[in-house]
This record gives C-alpha cells, sequence and structure tokens, in this order.
C-alpha cells in the first residue's frame, strides 16, 4: 500500500520532495517543538496520482485522510462535527519550491450551521464565530466551488453601505449573520445547491481543489516564470484552525527574519491585531510594521524574535515566517526560506558567516552568479518593469539597465552629453572611432555583431550596458532608425535592459541602490580556495582602477591600438600607416613614443605595482584606415598630403581579409621599430615609476598573432636590443618578460618551438575560436543562433568555451610549451574565458590566471573558488 498522509510528526525538513516546502518546514518545527498547529500533509504524490488518474481522489487516499483526522482528533480533544468542541482546521497547498499566491488555501473549515453556534458559545463571541463562518462560505465558494469572489464581497459593500459603515471591523454578530444566510443563497442561486454541512465533504472537495489548483493558469505561468517543473505536484496541508480575529489580544501577520530589500538584521514585516491571515494580504485594513508589535503585545514580539534567530540558525537561511496569536499564544504557521533582493542576499550571507551560523566553505558556495552580477549593476524597478513590454531584443552583451535619448553617431552624442543628456548609442555596428561617443553613452545599441564585436567588449570593459546584434533594428540615417513599425528619431526616450537583452520606449524606473556589497572580504575568501587567478582587460587608468577595485591581481590584457582611439590620437596613428618612408615613420614614432610613455606610466601607477601584460599593437588596419572619398579628404588635409597620396596608401593597405591580414607580430616583423618604440616605452615607463613612486614593476610584453618559432624569436630579438640599448642609457636594470598571444590554431601545434623562446604564453579565446571554427565573430550570431536552435551546439562559443575543438588546441599547446619550458606561465583572455561552464574546463588545465573585463571578475573569482571546493 502506498503510503499518500504523514503527520507532521512524522516528516522533516528533507522530504521537500514529497511533503512540500510548507509540509517539510511545518514537520520540522514540530521536531523542534516550536508552537505550530497540529496536523497532517496529504503528499505530493497523492497530488500527481489523482492529476494523472481522471481527478479522483481514491478510497486509498481517503481512507488515510480520515485515519489522520482521527489523530488530530486524539492531540487536539476536538472533532469534526461535534457540537461541544468542534475541530476546525485550514487547507493549504505547498509545493516543493514556493510559489507565493499562485496556489489555493481555505480556513476555518469544519464549520457549518450547527458547529458555528459552539464556536460561539467555546468563544463566548457570537461575532467572531459567524465571521468565521462567512469567510468559510466564501473562501470555499470560490476556491472549492469556483464562485467569482466579487459575488460574495459585493454582499458586504452593499450591508456596510445600508449601514452607514466602512470598516468590517464595525459589522456586528448579527450583521454576520445575515452575511451567511445571503452567503448560502448565492450558492442556491449560483450552484443549484447547499453549502456541504458534512465536514469530511468540505475536506475532500478542498483538498481536491487544492491538488487542481497545481493546474490552474497562475501557477503554470509562475512555474514557465520560474523554470520549475509541471511534474512535482503540490502537497496539501491540513492544520488545526488558530485564530487571530479572536479579539484585541489575537493577531496575525508575516514576518521575514531580516530586511528582504537591503539584508539588514532584526525583523521585517507587519501584522494586524483582530484578523485573519487573507486580511494582512487583501488589503482591506492596512497592517502595522511589525515593531509596533513589540508595545502591544511585548511577550509575544519577543518569543517571535527568538523563534526566527532560532530557525535562521537551523537553516542557515532567512526566514519568511507566517504567525498568529491567538488570546496572547503566538503560533507558528509557516517559515520558508524568505525571497530576497541580490544585494541584501549577498549582505545576509556575509553576516551569516561573521555570525558563525554558516562557515567559510558554505559562503563560497551558496553565493549565486545572479546575485553578484545585479549587486555590481544598476538595474530596473522589477514592479515597473513587469508592466513594461519590449519591442526589441538582441544578444545581452553587457550587464546593467539604463535609459537616455537615441542617438545614432558618436558626435551627436558627445554633443547631447554636453548638453547634459543622457544617451544611448544607436549604431550598425561600432568601431575604435566610436570611442568617445560609446564612453559618454549610459547604453550601446548596435543592429549587428555578437557578444566578443567592438561594441560588446568596448563596453563590458566600460562597464556599459549593452545589447548588440538587434536584427530587427534598422539604421536608416544619422538620425533615425526602424523596427518593423516602429520608429526611434533622434532623441527618442529609450530603456535598455543589457542583462536580458531587451529594449523599451520611454523610461523605467530603476530601483534604489544601497552601499556597494562588501566585495574586499569576498575576494579574501575567494583567494583563499581558488588556485587560478583572476587578471583584468584593461588599458585606461579608469578601467585599471576599476579592475583593481574589483578584485583583479593584475592586468592580464593591455590592448595597445585601444590607445589609439581618441580623435587626436587616431591622426597620428594613420599618419604613422599612411609614411612612405622609414625616415618619415621614425619622426612619427618620436612623437608616439612620449604619448606611449605616459599612457604606460598610468598605467603602471594605476595597477599600483600588480602584474601588467601589454599586448604591443595589433590592429587589423581597416580599424584605422580612412572611409570613402570624404574622410581621406579630412585626412590628407590634417597630414598635410594630397588626396591622392591619401587614396592611393589606403587603397594599397586596403585588404580582402583585414582580420587575417597585416597585423599582429607581421606588423613587427615588416617594421620592427614600431614595435622597437612600444618597448622602449613600456620599459622607461617601468623605470620611471619606480623611481618616482617605489613601486616595483616587472612588465610582460606580449607579442601578438604568433604562427611560428621563427617569426617569433626575429621580433623578440629586435626588441631585446631596443630594450637593452635603452637600459644601458638610463644605467638602470629591470626584469621583465616577454610572451605571446596563442591566438591561431598552428601556434598551438607548435607551441613547444614558440615556447623555446616565450616567457609566457596568453590564449586569445576570441580569435582561437573564431579561426578553429571558421566563423567570423562578428557575422556569427546568425549562424550561431541557427545552430543552437537545432541543437548543433549546445552555447554559443564566443560565449562559452568549446572544449572539444579549441578547448582541445588549450590543451595541447599547454602540454607541447610545458614540456619545452616547466615554468612558462599561461594565462586565458577573451570573454569566453570567464564563463562559468568555460571556468568548469579551465580549472582542469594548468593555467596560471585567466582575464576578463572589469566587470566580470568578481563573478570569475566566485566561480573559480566554489570549483576548487568541489573538486
Amino acid at each position: 500500500m502506498n503510503r499518500w498522509v504523514y503527520l507532521f510528526s512524522e516528516g522533516s525538513k528533507e522530504q521537500k520532495g514529497l511533503l512540500g516546502g510548507k509540509g517539510a518546514n511545518l514537520a520540522e518545527m514540530t521536531k523542534l517543538g516550536l508552537p505550530v498547529p497540529t496536523g497532517f500533509t496529504v503528499t505530493t504524490e497523492a497530488c500527481l496520482y489523482y492529476l494523472n488518474n481522471g481527478n479522483q481522489l481514491i478510497d486509498e487516499i481517503k481512507d488515510q485522510v480520515m485515519a489522520a483526522v482521527e489523530k488530530l482528533a486524539e492531540k487536539t480533544g476536538k472533532k469534526f462535527d461535534d457540537l461541544e468542541n468542534p475541530l476546525l482546521v485550514s487547507v493549504r497547498s505547498g509545493s516543493k519550491f514556493s510559489m507565493p499566491g499562485m496556489m489555493d488555501t481555505v480556513l476555518n473549515l469544519g464549520l457549518n450551521d450547527q458547529t458555528v453556534a459552539a464556536l460561539a458559545v467555546n468563544s463566548q463571541n457570537e461575532r467572531f464565530a459567524y465571521d468565521c463562518y462567512r469567510r468559510l462560505l466564501q473562501m470555499f465558494g470560490n476556491v472549492v466551488m469556483g464562485m467569482d469572489n466579487s459575488d460574495f464581497e459585493n454582499r458586504i459593500t452593499a450591508l456596510k453601505k445600508a449601514n452607514g459603515l466602512t470598516f468590517d471591523t464595525e459589522l456586528t454578530a448579527d450583521h454576520w449573520k445575515q452575511i451567511v444566510s445571503e452567503y448560502k443563497e448565492i450558492y442556491r442561486e449560483k450552484l443549484q445547491r447547499e453549502f456541504p454541512q458534512d465536514p469530511i465533504e468540505q475536506l475532500y472537495l478542498a483538498i481536491e481543489a487544492v491538488f487542481g489548483s497545481w493546474n490552474n493558469q497562475r501557477a503554470k505561468t509562475y512555474r514557465r516564470l520560474h523554470d520549475i517543473s509541471d511534474d512535482l505536484g503540490t502537497a496539501v496541508n491540513v492544520q488545526e484552525m488558530v485564530f487571530g480575529n479572536f479579539g484585541e489580544s489575537s493577531g496575525t501577520g508575516v514576518v521575514f527574519s531580516r530586511n528582504p530589500s537591503v539584508g539588514d538584521p532584526g525583523l521585517f514585516g507587519e501584522y494586524l491585531i483582530n484578523a485573519q491571515g487573507e486580511d494582512v494580504v487583501a488589503g482591506v485594513r492596512t497592517p502595522k510594521p511589525i515593531q509596533v508589535l513589540a508595545d502591544e503585545l511585548p511577550e509575544q514580539f519577543q518569543q517571535l524574535k527568538n523563534i526566527c534567530e532560532n530557525l535562521e540558525k537551523h537553516y542557515h537561511d532567512m526566514q519568511d515566517v507566517e504567525f498568529t496569536i491567538e488570546r496572547e499564544k503566538l503560533f507558528i504557521l509557516q517559515t520558508r526560506n524568505g525571497k530576497r533582493t541580490s544585494k541584501a542576499a549577498l549582505t545576509i550571507l556575509l553576516d551569516f558567516y561573521k555570525e558563525g551560523i554558516i562557515d567559510e566553505k558554505e559562503l563560497v558556495s551558496r553565493i549565486e552568479a545572479k546575485d553578484l552580477e545585479a549587486a555590481l549593476h544598476p538595474n530596473f524597478d522589477e514592479d515597473a518593469l513587469k508592466k513594461r513590454e519590449s519591442f526589441l531584443s538582441g544578444l545581452a552583451a553587457s550587464p546593467g539597465a539604463a535609459t537616455g535619448a537615441a542617438y545614432f553617431t558618436a558626435e551627436a552624442a558627445t554633443a547631447a552629453k554636453a548638453r547634459g543628456e543622457k544617451v544611448v548609442l544607436v549604431r550598425e555596428e561600432t568601431s575604435p572611432e566610436d570611442i568617445e561617443g560609446i564612453a559618454v553613452s549610459e547604453a550601446v545599441i548596435t543592429s549587428r555583431g555578437g557578444m566578443t564585436s567592438h561594441a560588446a567588449v568596448v563596453a563590458r570593459g566600460m562597464g556599459i550596458c549593452s545589447v548588440v546584434g538587434c536584427e530587427q533594428l534598422t539604421v536608416v540615417a544619422e538620425n533615425r532608425a526602424t523596427v518593423g513599425d516602429n520608429v526611434i528619431e533622434e532623441g527618442t526616450i529609450l530603456s535598455v535592459n543589457g542583462s536580458s537583452g531587451k529594449i523599451y520606449f520611454g523610461e523605467i524606473p530603476m530601483e534604489e541602490l544601497g552601499n556597494m556589497v562588501a566585495l574586499d572580504e569576498l575576494h579574501a575568501i575567494w583567494e583563499r580556495h581558488a588556485a587560478i587567478k583572476v587578471r583584468a582587460n584593461a588599458e585606461t587608468p579608469k578601467d585599471i582602477k576599476t579592475g583593481m577595485a574589483l578584485g583583479a591581481v593584475g592586468i592580464g590584457l593591455a590592448r595597445t591600438e585601444h590607445m589609439f582611439f581618441e580623435k587626436s590620437r587616431l591622426l597620428q596613428f594613420r599618419q604613422l600607416i599612411l609614411a612612405d618612408s622609414l625616415a618619415e615613420r621614425l619622426e612619427v614614432l618620436k612623437d608616439l613614443k612620449k604619448v606611449q610613455k605616459q599612457d604606460f606610466k598610468f598605467m603602471y601607477e594605476a595597477a599600483n605595482g600588480k602584474a601588467t601584460t601589454i599586448r604591443l599593437l595589433d590592429p587589423p588596419l581597416h580599424e584605422f584606415l580612412p572611409k570613402g572619398a570624404d574622410e581621406c579628404r579630412e585626412v590628407a588635409k590634417d597630414l598635410g598630403k594630397t588626396f591622392n597620396e591619401v587614396r592611393r596608401k589606403t587603397d594599397n593597405l586596403a585588404e580582402v581579409n583585414p582580420m587575417l591580414g597585416f597585423r599582429g607580430l607581421r606588423l613587427g616583423v615588416a617594421y620592427p621599430e614600431i614595435y622597437q618604440m612600444q618597448a622602449e616605452a613600456i620599459i622607461e615607463a617601468a623605470c620611471e615609476v619606480m623611481q618616482e613612486t617605489g613601486l616595483k614593476i616587472q612588465p610582460e610584453i606580449m607579442i601578438p598573432f604568433t604562427i611560428d618559432a621563427k617569426e617569433f624569436a626575429r621580433v623578440r630579438f629586435a626588441i631585446e636590443e631596443a630594450i637593452q640599448k635603452s637600459l644601458e642609457e638610463q644605467k638602470q636594470v629591470l626584469e621583465y618578460q616577454i610572451g605571446t598571444m596563442i591566438e591561431i590554431p598552428r601556434a598551438c601545434f607548435v607551441a613547444d618551438e614558440i615556447a623555446e623562446y616565450a616567457d609566457f604564453f596568453s590564449f586569445g579565446t576570441n580569435d582561437l575560436t573564431q579561426m578553429a571554427l571558421g566563423l567570423s565573430r562578428d557575422d556569427s550570431p546568425r549562424i550561431i543562433n541557427q545552430y543552437m536552435e537545432n541543437g548543433i551546439f549546445a552555447d554559443d562559443p564566443f560565449q562559452v568555451l568549446d572544449e572539444a575543438g579549441v578547448g582541445a588546441l588549450m590543451k595541447l599547446a599547454i602540454e607541447r610549451g610545458r614540456q619545452v619550458n616547466p615554468n612558462l606561465k599561461i594565462g586565458v583572455c577573451g570573454e569566453a574565458a570567464a564563463h562559468p561552464k568555460s571556468i568548469a574546463f579551465l580549472n582542469n588545465l594548468a593555467i596560471d590566471y585567466i582575464s576578463c573585463s572589469p566587470f566580470r571578475i568578481p563573478q570569475a573569482k566566485m566561480t573559480l573558488a566554489q570549483m576548487a571546493l568541489k573538486v
């Protein structure tokens, strides 16, 4: 025989799947000796059997329910239908996962025309008894019989109006008797039947109603939104009634053991005197803050406070507690882990750790990425967001939320910012020339590009929210875009959710942000557990300082080409690549060296002596060349050249596939003086900062785009020649390292040969993925989406490392490199490196660090610590 029913005294908190969260917690609190009204639970298995077998409550379930009712009668000294001491119960739902308000409840079950009189005598309060009876008639009619609740409420409203009354509490016993009579008439009118007088029939019908509520529309919607399985079912909890509407020494309420918005310790909640549970949530009366209970019923308040503190210690979590006070006696009706904001979640866990409620291992394992991310970025107010409908969506490239006026060029965005406007930059795609427009924007939207596109990478690095690859967006002019029939004009207010990839018209209120979570404490804890370190991809002082503040142990990738995106520097760089002779290049390089040297000094100072890896120029030249005749004329004028000279040089440098063309180390082979200049600037800046600040600096110079040991050795020797000459001139001694970025498949196969000359490897996963899969990262979203929809790819390989392909290449390169140089330092850069799924793979490789954009650092460190604890 299957077991379908458990007394509260027979269950435990571990049985949430069988007893539901509410039933398991009621059983657990009963075991702890807390003042829980006695009762029993009909299991989730009974629910599923009922739903899967024609919605019939079988005799076996009924028999076990009756046996439990008899035991309930023994414990309470009350019986169903007893005219002297009637048993009254509540019937509540309770699934494995909390679904507040989604399923159904019936209170005061067991009352009928006879037992209501007994309740009036026992309570010495006729008004109370008939108030309870009308509540049963109303809830039973709505929940069990499917009647419209307004049919009942309208009768109360009419009665109050007829008697010149405002509040339900002003109604007398005779008023409630009249309402009871009218409610029973509603049953006859609407259902052509009487309200069932047999408590057992009431109970069976109520159990069936709760089982059926598992499949009501609001419950289905809630499960879909919260990713809860439809196959779990709900339990039914049948519990002796206690009454908060027993007069001024009674009440009911809901309390959190800590503030669910910010996480502060201390009770947070509200209650009502002389009320039942539904009065608190119905809004008919205004509840009082829980702290007022300390004045009205101080003994019960202190008892409630002590119970909440003990429940926290027992469950290791903040609790959401429902309670009732019946004539000065406190009862706990339910406890569950309380829902909370992301900031509160982190604050509560840290406080639990400090208070000794949880240990360090539990603290690390329980922090969730979504809470960490939400705590670091602004977000829209949840309630306001639920009321809005997005008109456009794309890839959620950089988290956070922002509102601003739409502008379609970097120049227009910069001008609008100067006027004091908040700006959203809308582009087909961004390029290095848009950097100033991106920097002044609250958010960036593009119609093209993927998660590793220029817009996505730059926005993430700056902590600006961004949505890319919005394929329905068409930018038709420099002041206009369309999305189907919707038109976005210059100045149109847009709200952008970079965490979900959704975009809305108009302004959406932001949630209120408290103080930043104490990340320093978490970083120290994470670093005690994680073997792999986390560095930042950053090159500007602002981004470097942000990276350090967010826990970076150094800079893993400073991209020197990014230093030339600003307009005046872009002109200098164009002058370099458009130079016609070595002498002209050397003249330009003199000025560029001064600029670069100052850049590197700022970087070292911002990094405060921490490891700094600087990648030498890796410019796909198409990003820097002037585009079109008008821009060529402008550049020619600025550089003192003719239009034909600029156009001829631009045409000569143009490439069919620039991402695989003249870039990276190939620049150093053809024009060694460029990399020599950069190396000199790196070394001289380090020497000067050490002299000026006393910081110890060991530069790590990274040569990009290597495919062969001979080319790497050639460029390394040229760089070292310049470095040694510079150090001799300065009469300085400085330790430095020269390594390479592994981002081409061939480099992985010949990693042993390259390792003979390299001090370190850094995997560039963006380019390595692009070349290993033969997919342009900027054009890939459409292809990748199709592959994911058809089950070919489980994840976007530009977001989650492709273990079978790219991962295998990395393993090979690490093994071969370390065979030659066991001390070879190895890092991994690129956006995919920081994804939790990627970290799970990388955690098993012999690497020293990963490097990611600053705002992804905390999540990466958290995940590495969690992975280490699982090993």
